[in-house]
């Protein structure tokens, strides 16, 4: 539902009843993770997307319905047509499960306050129920990065469980459907138990991913552009002041000239952040590998001729950094797409990063078989911070 949060916590402060239709569960080649969110109000005007086009009108036509007779929320299932690719249907292969529900803003101020900390850009997770006993389904929890939690599931202890792993999945930056009760992961936590069974989608809005790039050089500038467009908020840091200008790098939300190994302790960071050493120079390449590799951040890729890797590697083992953090590095950086100038370089860099936040093996996927999408990395951090609560 975070997808169009603007429009509706607007829809909110008029006080005007709306559908919501949430993508809840998906598997195969959908075009849309779940999450994913269309809304309808009461004169049929429709925000958002649930399938990239394919089944909107059907999906369009069920809100309608859930607006005019109320009641308890409907879920629907859209796949692949065999007899017809533009029938209702998924022509991507995929199959997606939609839930869809009535909102009365009246009724639900903790979600009006969520809408409007999303619109302000403020971090916080909406835990919303997608599938358990019937008066349950479709309420949420308005769960911020710090301080009390809003809303209830009518249960404390679920509502102890449910928020423990929403803020686990919540620093991690991840939006992920759970099962809270019946043997799921909430009851590992520690926090209280869940009486009954419960499938809840944890929507999460978090701050943009970083991207730190150390090297004020050509290819740096290239990187930030391609960084930004992804939706990196990008830094560039280098220690020479005369090379290191907001002139040269435009497309970057900050210039930082500062020693690398320096800047990179004093800054911060978290499983989404990616490392990029462009300066392949071991004066600064050392100390600033040195510590990256021992932080939990999501890639750390160095630029260099197989040459200066190897010499790099050499040089790190002898400042004792292990095997196991070197296994981390991506060096020379990025995917071998033939690139030669900066732009094509910063696709290769940006392709790798890509490649190994969602378990991408970089192959041409007409080289491949199974499933193109598959979980990204920081599930698995995600589910770590749940399971040990750090």
């Amino acid at each position: 539902m975070l997808n169009v949060a603007d429009t509706l916590h607007q829809w909110c402060r008029e006080a005007r009843p709306f559908a919501l239709a949430t993508v809840v569960h998906v598997s195969g080649s959908a075009p849309l993770p779940v999450g994913t969110a269309m809304a309808v109000d009461t004169d049929g005007t429709a925000v958002g997307s649930i399938s990239g086009g394919c089944v909107e009108a059907a999906v369009h036509e069920l809100c309608q319905h859930v607006l005019a007779h109320g009641g308890l929320p409907a879920r629907a299932g859209f796949g692949y047509s065999d007899d017809d690719a533009f029938a209702v249907g998924l022509t991507c292969g995929g199959e997606i499960e939609v839930l869809v529900q009535r909102v009365e803003p009246a009724a639900e101020p903790h979600l009006v306050a969520a809408l409007g900390a999303v619109t302000a850009g403020r971090p916080l997770a909406v835990a919303h129920v997608v599938d358990g006993p019937g008066e349950l389904v479709g309420r949420t929890l308005h769960v911020p990065d710090e301080g009390p939690h809003d809303g209830t599931l009518g249960e404390e202890s679920e509502d102890r469980a449910v928020v423990a792993h929403a803020r686990a999945l919540l620093r991690a930056g991840r939006t992920a459907r759970i099962e809270a009760g019946g043997g799921g992961e909430a009851e590992s936590l520690g926090d209280g138990t869940c009486p009954r069974q419960l499938t809840v989608l944890v929507h999460v809005h978090a701050p943009r991913p970083r991207m730190l790039i150390f090297g004020a050089i050509d290819f740096a500038a290239a990187l930030s552009q391609a960084g930004s467009f992804l939706g990196y908020h990008v830094t560039v840091c280098d220690a020479r002041p005369v090379f290191t200008t907001t002139a040269r790098f435009p497309h970057a939300d900050e210039v930082v000239t500062d020693w690398p190994h320096r800047y990179l302790a004093a800054t911060e960071t978290d499983a989404r952040t990616a490392v990029c050493v462009l300066t392949h120079d071991a004066k600064f390449d050392i100390p600033l590998l040195r510590l990256a590799l021992t932080l939990p951040v999501g890639y750390v890729g160095a630029m260099g001729s197989r040459r200066t890797h190897e010499h790099r590697i050499d040089l790190l083992r002898e400042a004792g950094v292990p095997q196991d953090q070197l296994a981390r590095l991506h060096s020379p950086i990025g995917l071998d797409v033939g690139a030669r100038t900066p732009e094509e370089t910063a696709i290769s860099i940006t392709a790798e990063i890509i490649a190994h936040a969602n378990r991408g093996t970089g192959r041409p996927l007409s080289h491949g078989t199974g499933p193109i999408h598959r979980e990204p990395w920081p599930a698995r951090a995600a589910d770590q911070v749940a399971r040990t609560g750090a």
